[in-house]
């Protein structure tokens, strides 16, 4: 364990989590690194649920419990066991004192009979591809690094661009995910609709458009994307609007979970400065994921073409209009204004990688403040209990 990295913003997100309830379901697609994560911390005891012995152990899960009273133990790929959901339960109601980090497929939390059974039990932490705290951790800051490589621990600590490793991905999450969970059939038109969808990443869904290609049929197409969406593939963000007759109000824009597999479907072999704009937006939507913990965003589009890149809404706050820029001087303020037209009140950010110290600039009657990714996360978070550990109301603890 010595030569693992220790993520620190998750190890404190971690500590926080175990202070408030003793169970924790650390969840993410595939190689986001929870189980070396989980290997990082201090003064725990490391169950590998793959093993058959491991299982054998917890074939009683009430005598296994009592014999780690005030212990803090790691129950790694836990969706191996034969119930996990039970074990899990009766931890968080008879043996509270054990403290559990459980990590597993990312199908086993989107199953009714899993939600429904710790509903209440557990506090759940997304572990998100590589956000801005982690490249410091692993001395790596380089932000078109991070880009084209990804934002998984083994693509982005690759000595070269591992290519054949996006398909071997796609290759487990279709049998160790999707089979195992969906039972789906048509592994070809699954697997083109995903590569279609990461292409196409930031752009308006619409169903018809990928039915030809997909050879499956819209409705085939909504169920594909309700999975993929489940699993943490990919991030559907609706519209926000108040029904208002000149609002885009049920078009959603989907987002690929990492940049490097969207660079991959997109067939670059190397970054352009035009390519920066759309990397950095799905970048600072991972950053929101990983420090709110909640997948509550929305985009803001009129019927004339004006278009917000997202609006996040604290419960019973105002709408805080965000637009993402690589460079703060690409920014224009024609969608914001009209956004503000509609919903008069609230803050607004533009959020570039160029900006050391926050500034504002008025524009007419918007005013607007100009800041870093890290200023924006922190003006998010402020009253909110975050991943970091500080108070937040947008996501739940249970989900």
């Amino acid at each position: 364990m010595d030569n693992l990295i220790k993520r620190q913003f998750w190890l404190r997100a971690i500590a926080r989590a175990w202070e408030h309830r003793s169970i924790i379901w650390l969840s993410g697609v595939r190689r986001t690194g929870k189980t070396s994560l989980a290997k990082t911390l201090d003064s725990v005891e490391y169950f590998d649920c793959e093993l058959p012995k491991t299982r054998r152990v917890m074939d009683d899960p009430e005598e296994f419990l009592a014999s780690l009273k005030g212990k803090r133990i790691i129950l790694d790929e836990i969706h191996r066991l034969r119930t996990p959901a039970e074990l899990l339960k009766i931890a968080a109601d008879h043996y509270p004192g054990v403290r559990i980090l459980a990590t597993g497929s990312s199908t086993l939390s989107a199953s009714r009979q899993f939600k429904d059974t710790l509903t209440g039990r557990k506090t759940v932490i997304r572990l998100s591809p590589l956000c801005a705290a982690d490249l410091a951790d692993f001395k790596k800051t380089d932000l078109k690094h991070r880009f084209f490589r990804g934002g998984l621990p083994p693509f982005f600590l690759a000595k070269e661009l591992p290519e054949p490793d996006f398909q071997e991905w796609m290759d487990d999450y279709w049998a160790k995910d999707i089979q195992e969970l969906f039972r789906l059939e048509r592994r070809h038109s699954f697997q083109r609709f995903l590569e279609l969808l990461l292409a196409r990443s930031g752009g308006i869904f619409e169903a018809a458009k990928f039915a030809l290609d997909c050879d499956a049929s819209r409705t085939t197409l909504v169920n594909y994307l309700r999975i993929l969406e489940d699993t943490f593939v990919v991030q559907v963000i609706r519209p926000f609007s108040s029904h208002k007759p000149t609002e885009i109000v049920s078009a959603p824009k989907v987002y690929g979970f990492d940049t490097g597999f969207v660079c991959y479907y997109r067939g670059w072999h190397q970054l352009r400065d035009d390519d920066m704009g759309s990397l950095w937006e799905h970048y600072v939507l991972n950053e929101m994921h990983a420090g709110l913990q909640t997948r509550d965003f929305h985009y803001w589009r009129d019927k004339r073409g004006h278009e917000i890149d997202f609006v996040f809404q604290k419960r019973g706050g105002d709408p805080i209009a965000i637009e993402c820029k690589w460079r703060a001087d690409g920014f224009a303020p024609a969608n914001l204004k009209a956004f503000r037209r509609a919903y008069a009140k609230g803050d607004n950010f533009v959020v570039s990688h160029d900006i050391d110290r926050p500034f504002s600039r008025r524009y007419d009657d918007v005013s607007v403040v100009f800041v870093s990714l890290t200023d924006l996360m922190a003006k998010l978070s402020c009253g909110n209990r975050t991943a970091s550990g500080r108070r937040s109301e947008g996501p739940r603890k249970d989900a």
